[in-house]
């Protein structure tokens, strides 16, 4: 009996100098890759997006690419910021299921299985999303400001915006084209995907630190993010 042919998930990956955290995070996902494939008959393909990186991302990913032809990027002119990534990154994936995590390993790509699993298992879900349980090794005045956000957010808001949510998503193709539909200048992926009001279950887990690198969010950034969100 022939096999099914194997549906395509796209990780997509925004970065911003992130010319260290790069092959830890490449090398990490490769072995979930090699998993999905043996256990969902799944294939991988990797959509980078450089967001006007100053430091030598670029060129780790044209490494990347020389070396996989799985890894495909999209590379601003400058920086744009994560929303823009997101939504150009989205915008470039050609999979049936798409995934959104971050370069830094601070969205555990050992999730990516038991999120197939769950829709694999649910087939009323187009959504498994993670929030982080902990927000331990953040600095204090940063972890109380977050929460004040989500509080003031959804009292003023008609969604609920779950506290400590992460942009780490596994998504069915009909959600990711809602997500896309919508078209917004000033983008706040959090609230958008809640928004389009597809089914979504949460995996919670504690705080990681970075592999590598220094965080781009600032606390002003951050303050200005919240504000456009």
């Amino acid at each position: 009996m022939d096999r099914k042919p194997a549906a395509l998930l796209s990780l997509v990956v925004p970065c911003y100098n992130e010319q260290e955290s790069l092959p830890l995070f490449y090398q990490e996902t490769i072995k979930i890759a090699d998993k999905l494939k043996t256990q969902f008959n799944l294939d991988v393909e990797f959509v980078f997006v450089n967001d006007g990186s100053k430091d030598k991302t670029l060129e780790e990913l044209r490494k990347l690419h020389s070396q996989d032809a799985r890894v495909r990027y999209v590379s601003f002119s400058r920086n744009f910021g994560k929303e823009s990534a997101l939504y150009a990154g989205l915008g470039a994936a050609r999979g049936e299921y798409v995934a959104t995590l971050d370069a830094d390993l601070q969205d555990p790509p050992s999730l990516i299985p038991e999120m197939v699993q769950f829709l694999h298992d649910h087939s009323d879900y187009d959504c498994v999303a993670t929030r982080r349980s902990t927000r331990k090794g953040e600095p204090l005045i940063r972890s109380f400001f977050a929460q004040m956000f989500y509080r003031l957010i959804n009292k003023m808001s008609d969604m609920e915006i779950v506290d400590g949510a992460r942009d780490f998503r596994f998504m069915t193709r009909k959600f990711v084209d809602a997500v896309l539909a919508m078209g917004e200048y000033n983008r706040f992926s959090k609230g958008i995907f809640s928004w389009v009001g597809f089914k979504t279950h949460w995996i919670s887990y504690e705080n990681i630190e970075r592999v590598a690198g220094k965080t781009k969010w600032s606390f002003w950034s951050l303050f200005k993010y919240s504000i456009e969100g």
